[in-house]
Parts: structure tokens; C-alpha cells; sequence
């Protein structure tokens, strides 16, 4: 089986820890499309998450990764697109479940929270672990229900 082609997006603040994944990744054969940023001058986060969640739409890549500051930014911003399914993790726990119960196909992480090598660790957690189905795409689809304010419970 081939693997997954990663897109990667940052902005400034998580320029230094996406050019160390995509060292990372390169080392461990997986294909890479960089979308930016390409040095430290300041970006705009939703921006760069804007443009990245387009071109994973489009099935340029199979699966992102999003870096910022912390990782929320992009998260929030990744989030805004049907059909994305955006996790910030901080943990190879976390990156675990985000891809075993939740299918994350958006990895989003935190320049200035996280050391290249809990990154990695968190990256291949990722990318190790395979969706396991059942109980859990029965809930990804409860996510993409229409929503009603009316509702009770809401």
C-alpha cells in the first residue's frame, strides 16, 4: 500500500516546526506538498488553513497537517469546512483516537507548544493508526446531520 500524500500548512508562528515535519516525513517517504508559509514573515492563519482545506478537497492530498502557535487557530479554521474532520493534538494518545474513532484527516499542531521530537511522535501516531469503522462512522455521520437551533437539547 502507498502512502498517504500530506499536505502541509503553518503560518510564521509554526513555520520552524512544519519545515521539521516535512524533514521528517521526507525521510520516512511520504509524499509531500508544502502549501506555504515559506519563511517567518507574518501570515494569517485562517488564510493558510483556508487555502489547505481547498486544495484537500479537491484531493490534491490525502490527509494535512495544520501548524500555528498552539494549533487551535488552525483548528478552528480547518473546522469550518464540510468534510473535515480536524483534531489538535498534543499527545500520541490523542493523535491515536483523532485517527481510530474520529477518521481526522486534518493533524493540526502548535509551534510554540511542542518540541520537533513530540511532534514526530505525535505524526506517526497519526498516520499509524487506521480508522477502526463500526460504532465510530455511525457518529461521523451524526456530526455532518443538519443542525436545528430549535431543537431540544440544543
Amino acid at each position: 500500500m502507498s502512502k498517504p500524500r500530506i499536505l502541509l500548512g503553518s503560518d510564521h508562528a509554526g513555520y520552524d516546526l512544519k519545515e521539521a515535519v516535512k524533514q521528517y516525513l521526507d525521510k520516512k517517504g511520504y509524499p509531500i506538498l508544502d502549501n506555504g508559509v515559506h519563511d517567518h514573515t507574518s501570515a494569517d492563519y485562517p488564510l493558510v488553513a483556508q487555502s489547505t482545506m481547498k486544495r484537500l478537497l479537491a484531493e490534491e492530498a490525502d490527509k494535512a497537517i495544520l501548524v500555528c502557535g498552539t494549533g487551535l487557530g488552525m483548528c478552528y479554521a480547518a473546522n469550518r469546512f464540510k468534510g473535515i474532520r480536524a483534531a489538535l493534538c498534543e499527545s500520541p494518545e490523542t493523535a491515536r483516537m483523532a485517527s481510530a474513532h474520529n477518521n481526522a484527516n486534518v493533524l493540526c499542531l502548535g509551534g510554540r507548544v511542542l518540541s520537533p521530537d513530540k511532534a514526530f511522535s505525535i505524526v506517526s501516531a497519526w498516520l499509524d493508526t487506521p480508522f477502526e469503522g463500526g460504532r465510530h462512522q455511525r457518529r461521523l455521520e451524526q456530526i455532518d446531520l443538519p443542525f436545528d437551533p430549535k431543537e431540544p437539547g440544543c
